[in-house]
């Protein structure tokens, strides 16, 4: 098993830092994951299932979003959409020098964020959520306590997971024009929808609402115990698991 780092062009062409997780020179599938919010390729979650699905000969690209980690661009700048630009810039540079992803893993706001590129990569032929809100919109419910200043100044300094960030009034906005249930309708790829019942972050009827919405093949897996970022190795080894052998039926060359 090999940890490739990479570096590729983001959608509005700063230089992304990425990691390709791999089993070797000819893995089953290649997959690409989509971070959660504010967090980055190197969160022990992202780290954990990527590595344990190379074991499981799928290869995982996992990268900083723009303003993030190591990518290059400013934080403040990015929203939801540019998000979802990134994703298919990410699953333009797979294609172009090893293999289209089949596979899309998102955890949390990442999950959205995967529903919502699917559609631009039409390699895809599976799609993961971990943790993930029914819709964009969720996020923000977190940023309520700000929510006056951001709409009077256009901005606010925000503390997330003990970092400071700056939220822009486009970026509240952007969210709040993401239609992810129509997305969910059209989505016309198999769904895996993981939850943990006891998540107190994003709620199980997330996962519910997002299941109720999708089309045939679906299924959900419960994250027994889990808590929102899988922070416990088991919980992560368990997800990646899952995610593998669910997957076997809709990626690789023998699907």
């Amino acid at each position: 098993m090999e940890s490739l780092k990479i570096n590729f062009a983001g959608a509005e062409g700063e230089t992304l830092a990425a990691r390709l997780e791999t089993p070797g020179p000819n893995p089953a599938a290649y997959a690409l994951f989509a971070h959660c919010f504010t967090c980055g390729k190197d969160s022990s979650a992202t780290v954990r299932i990527a590595r344990a699905l190379a074991v499981r000969n799928i290869a995982v690209l996992r990268f900083d979003f723009t303003g993030l980690g190591q990518s290059e661009g400013d934080f403040a700048n990015t929203n939801f959409s540019s998000n979802v630009a990134d994703l298919a810039a990410a699953a333009r540079h797979l294609r172009e020098h090893f293999a289209a992803p089949q596979l899309l893993i998102g955890h949390s706001l990442g999950g959205a964020a995967v529903i919502a590129t699917a559609h631009l990569i039409s390699e895809a032929r599976a799609v993961v959520t971990i943790g993930a809100p029914s819709d964009a919109s969720h996020v923000v419910h977190n940023l309520a306590a700000h929510a006056d200043e951001i709409e009077a100044a256009g901005q606010a300094e925000v503390s997330l997971a003990g970092r400071r960030f700056t939220i822009k009034r486009q970026f509240i906005e952007d969210l709040q024009d993401q239609n992810q249930q129509e997305r969910v309708t059209q989505l016309k790829r198999a769904l895996l929808v993981l939850h943990a019942p006891t998540d107190d972050i994003v709620g199980i009827e997330n996962a519910a609402r997002i299941f109720q919405a999708a089309k045939h093949p679906k299924s959900f897996m419960s994250l027994h115990e889990a808590d929102h970022l899988l922070t416990r190795a088991r919980d992560a080894e368990y997800a990646a698991s899952m995610i593998a052998a669910w997957s076997a039926r809709y990626v690789g060359a023998d699907a």
